[in-house]
């Protein structure tokens, strides 16, 4: 049975390690293992700053199932996407293990991606790459297999940062001012 440990020790060791990950170039790039849905994904650590427990959202309205809503972290607001409603699997419930990772701001985009709950790190070296079974979502950099036989994908967020559609969280639909039917975008 795996040991314990109150949530501060661990959010203090996971930091520590982001920390000195960061500190060694030349060492393998370790992943952060989350779990989205009943899913299993690994994000790069070099795409996050860092990750905090869910903090209120503000619902936004007019925008696609996945956009959660925008955070406040720190007195920077963060657009938070729901991972899993993403990638059609349902939202995530509420639960005290859901996460939010924030992503890197070298990536230009004030986002906070909503995870089920955080595994830890995970080293490159105890996964195998797995052949593409068929068309994948654009932002799945690859699929692996770890040595307990675990499906794991992982998440390009980079790739997610620079695509339009998750950019455009918006619902454009306007409405008729008279009969309020939804109306198409016009070209004007």
């Amino acid at each position: 049975m795996a040991r314990k440990i109150p949530l501060r020790e661990f959010h203090q060791q996971v930091l520590k390690r982001l920390e000195s990950a960061a500190a060694t170039e030349d060492a393998p790039v370790s992943k952060l293992g989350v779990e989205v849905n009943e899913e299993k994904w690994l994000v790069d650590l070099s795409s996050i700053s860092e990750v905090v427990p869910v903090p209120n959202l503000v619902p936004v309205p007019l925008t696609h199932s996945w956009f959660r809503g925008v955070a406040n972290v720190r007195g920077t607001l963060y657009g938070v996407t729901d991972l899993a409603a993403l990638t059609g699997c349902g939202p995530t419930l509420p639960a005290l293990d859901n996460r939010m990772l924030l992503v890197h701001p070298r990536f230009g985009v004030n986002a906070g991606i909503l995870v089920r709950r955080v595994f830890g790190l995970r080293s490159p070296g105890q996964f195998r790459v797995l052949d593409s079974e068929g068309e994948r979502p654009l932002w799945v950099a690859g699929e692996y297999r770890d040595d307990e036989g675990s499906r794991w994908k992982e998440l390009d967020v980079g790739f997610l940062m620079r695509y339009p559609d998750f950019l455009n969280v918006g619902i454009y639909r306007r409405m008729d001012v008279f009969t309020g039917a939804p109306q198409e975008p016009s070209a004007d």
